[in-house]
């Protein structure tokens, strides 16, 4: 499964068995590579990365990012990670940042014939924040909203210790009919910009569009 950038905004996902998804990114998203011929090449993009994420740093500080950013990428297999992009801007002259990860996962197989009732069903159990069912132009879908902490490596923060996050977000979950599920996460650990990044959320998550092998449009029943 690759991803591709079409048009500069437009975001296609090949979703296995005959199933094509499509989205809009907005402008002046950074995003990580996940096509290379090898480790060299991949090592070399994501350094590339790192001097457009931080064009201000010095070299050594670039290279620790890239570094981690590296370290991450086996989770990121693991996950099912697809896509991931970052942005950096400021809301009421505040330097605020969000990430928007895309993933592709296996559907449980109890799931049955209301599969969105199932995953709500799932993230209520789990607790992992306010979960609602809703319909997006490609179909069902749940919306998870909640909060929770990650750890900073020192190298990156102002006291050269690790640090705690929090980081709030919104997932939205679609189940597929080929077994899988799409799930969109927009994160983000600056509570100044969480009206702003929320609302362009919203429109990418709304733009999601299912095509079929012959790329003939498809709603997921429900």
């Amino acid at each position: 499964m690759t991803a591709d950038i079409v048009d500069g905004a437009e975001r296609v996902l090949a979703g296995g068995e005959g199933i094509e998804i499509r989205w809009i990114m907005p402008e002046g998203f950074l995003e990580l590579p996940f096509e290379a011929d090898d480790l060299d090449e991949l090592a070399e993009k994501i350094r590339e990365l790192a001097e457009r994420a931080l064009p201000e740093a010095d070299q050594e500080v670039q290279l620790q990012w890239a570094a981690m950013c590296a370290a991450n990428y086996g989770d990121f297999i693991e996950a099912g990670l697809q896509y991931a992009g970052f942005v950096t801007t400021e809301v009421d002259g505040v330097r605020c940042t969000a990430t928007v990860n895309v993933s592709l996962m296996d559907l449980d197989d109890r799931a049955g014939k209301n599969p969105a009732g199932f995953i709500a069903s799932t993230l209520r159990h789990l607790e992992l924040g306010q979960i609602e069912e809703v319909q997006l132009p490609c179909g069902p879908a749940v919306i998870c909203v909640g909060s929770r902490s990650a750890d900073i490596d020192g190298s990156l923060t102002q006291t050269g210790r690790t640090e705690s996050v929090w980081t709030s977000f919104i997932q939205v979950h679609i189940p597929l009919i080929n077994g899988t599920v799409l799930m969109l996460e927009m994160g983000t650990p600056t509570v100044e910009g969480w009206d702003v990044f929320s609302a362009m959320f919203a429109g990418v998550s709304k733009s999601i569009r299912l095509f079929d092998d012959q790329r003939a449009p498809l709603v997921m029943p429900g």
